[in-house]
């Protein structure tokens, strides 16, 4: 090989690398942050799919160490390209997760069993066809930085390959393990702190347009009902194009299919969201898993919501009659509860249980059971 064709090949593999090790970095921090969103994932994956009568649902105890090892070995493989470290192992590593990842969203397009894969957490959201292409189109790089993987570095850097690869590992099983043991820390979810659940209107359903000026740039939102007296103006028309809309439903939570199902059978989550007073929510998906510690938590919050005059109710996807044994059991019958699916209750908080803060139908807080001591310092009079 010439020198000046191992050059351009250089120059190529390191721009393969590095888009390539970006991605896997951006993928693996998005799914990091929140493990245990990653690990519902991989546990939709397990009950949905089956190999003729082979089926995967024994693995489901495994999914919280899987989606640990996902995130970790997505950030090990980022970090050694970007670094050009260990460049056959790292080579042989990304072909063989990239050949998993584009058979697997191929059968998900074709079949559609699971709708979202999560590469990308709850950050990006893309169809099965659209992460399917996403992986045809890293594939590329990928077989380049494969064929490439024989080109001999210019110093000989092994003990820095196993400092990098040692930081990397330890780097990202950290992060995860604390994003496993507190609510993540940024959160990509309907149920962020700050978010409004609860369009605010006077009642009834309004529409927006946005339009733009073709001029200035200038961009505007206009109530619908009033746009017709815009559009009477011809030359308003000429000036200003259509850019989107929307449409504000007073009666729609900001997360799709929640709901909160009383005891008579009725949906009280606008009237418990809603609530003009702050309200405490504890939930868990499963009364099943939660353990000593987590019932301990549940008491201590109920008497610090007592102290401050503080509404406070469970919301639980386990059976009524399992319900109200455990809430008995554990000195919490006089509590209110009320149902929902888990997979609701799963995105509301990843801490099982886990504790919510609404006043006005904005989120205030949100605390995993092993925080919960931080509900402490909350000012209940004090909140806006």
């Amino acid at each position: 090989m010439t020198k000046e064709r191992e050059k351009r090949l250089r120059i190529i593999d390191c721009i393969c690398r590095i888009f390539v090790g970006l991605v896997f970095l951006f993928s693996s921090f998005v799914k990091g942050v929140d493990p245990m969103g990653t690990a519902y994932k991989i546990q939709e994956y397990m009950t949905a799919w089956s190999i003729g009568s082979l089926t995967f649902e024994w693995a489901l105890p495994f999914a919280t160490f899987l989606s640990v090892t996902l995130v970790t070995l997505e950030f090990l493989v980022g970090v050694l390209l970007i670094t050009n470290s260990l460049r056959k192992l790292t080579a042989w590593t990304l072909l063989l997760m990239m050949t998993f990842f584009l058979v697997t969203t191929l059968i998900d397009a074709i079949t559609n069993k699971v709708t979202d894969c999560g590469c990308f957490g709850d950050f990006v959201k893309l169809t099965n066809w659209q992460t399917f292409w996403k992986n045809v189109v890293l594939m590329v790089p990928t077989l380049v930085i494969f064929f490439c993987r024989n080109l001999k570095k210019k110093h000989r850097t092994y003990e820095r390959d196993i400092l990098i690869f040692l930081f990397a590992v330890a780097a990202m099983v950290g992060f995860a393990i604390y994003n496993i043991n507190n609510e993540p820390v940024l959160d990509f979810r309907e149920w962020k702190v700050g978010n409004q659940m609860i369009p605010e209107s006077d009642g009834k359903i309004m529409s927006y347009v946005t339009y733009q000026n073709k001029t200035t740039g200038e961009i505007k939102e206009f109530p619908s009902e009033d746009l017709m007296k815009y559009m009477e103006d011809s030359t308003w028309a000429e000036e200003w194009e259509w850019k989107d809309s929307r449409v504000v439903d007073p009666t729609v939570i900001a997360a799709p299919g929640f709901s909160m199902i009383g005891i008579d059978g009725e949906d009280y989550a606008k009237e418990m969201i809603g609530s003009p007073d702050p309200i405490i929510i504890a939930t868990s998906h499963d009364i099943s898993e939660i353990n000593d510690n987590g019932i301990e938590s549940m008491q201590r919050v109920k008497d610090i919501a007592e102290q401050h005059n503080v509404k406070y109710v469970f919301l639980t996807a386990s059976l009524p009659e399992d319900v109200e044994k455990f809430l008995n059991d554990n000195k919490l019958g006089d509590v209110s509860y009320f149902l929902a699916d888990d997979k609701a209750i799963e995105t509301m908080l990843r801490s099982n249980p886990g504790y919510i803060l609404l006043k006005d139908a904005i989120v205030k807080g949100k605390w995993h059971y092993r925080n919960y001591n931080k509900i402490r310092s909350v000012d209940f009079e004090q909140l806006d």
